[in-house]
């Protein structure tokens, strides 16, 4: 039994009573405690969604791998400060997002382009096509500004709604409306001129 005021060292039993896993809540509140082990299961639970985003604000695996370790130090260090003024999943975002915009502005402007994505099941052509395509957004996207791509990265490849990306970016919806308008015009302007030109 526990001592008042003082928290158990996080034990799945402890938290379950045999049924399923431990709740977000418990595994934060075990993590900000120190528990090293429930920290791990916040990870494995956040460490896609992480990766994710870094990759799609610096396009680059290396740099994203780098941003998800920094963020994940972050979150570490700073897990006992978090209140609940909002969502975890936001504030883990926040942290991402404000981390991959600084590795943007600490690299060079050239980035190179890599495929990581599977390869469909497709003739040698439409996977060419595929690629070619893919690269083409993908160099659309990196040319637009860093405010602007996140915006877009949090909507489009993220999922997250307008109100979820005003909460992680901290701007007002209105806001959040006209970066994406912005950056989808931007978009087709681009896009069409390369078709214009191909």
């Amino acid at each position: 039994m526990a001592t008042e005021g003082r928290s158990e060292e996080y034990r799945p039993e402890a938290t379950l009573s045999g049924k399923g896993e431990p709740s977000e809540a418990e595994l934060i509140q075990a993590a900000a405690g120190g528990n090293v082990g429930a920290f791990a299961r916040l990870v494995s639970r956040y460490r896609g969604r992480v990766l994710c985003t870094a990759y799609g604000v610096v396009g680059s695996a290396a740099e994203a791998e780098d941003v998800a370790q920094e963020v994940l130090v972050r979150v570490w260090r700073n897990l006992s400060e978090h209140r609940q003024k909002g969502a975890f999943a936001g504030w883990v975002y926040r942290i991402t997002v404000n981390a991959a915009i600084d590795t943007l502005r600490e690299r060079r402007p050239e980035v190179e382009l890599k495929d990581t994505h599977g390869e469909p099941r497709a003739s040698a052509e439409e996977i060419v096509l595929l690629r070619d395509e893919a690269r083409r957004v993908r160099r659309a996207i990196e040319a637009l500004p860093p405010n602007t791509r996140v915006t877009l990265i949090l909507r489009e490849y993220e999922q997250l709604s307008y109100k979820e990306i005003a909460q992680v970016l901290q701007i007002p919806i209105g806001t959040v409306m006209s970066r994406l308008s912005y950056a989808r015009k931007l978009l087709k302007e681009t896009l069409d001129s390369v078709e214009g030109d191909g």
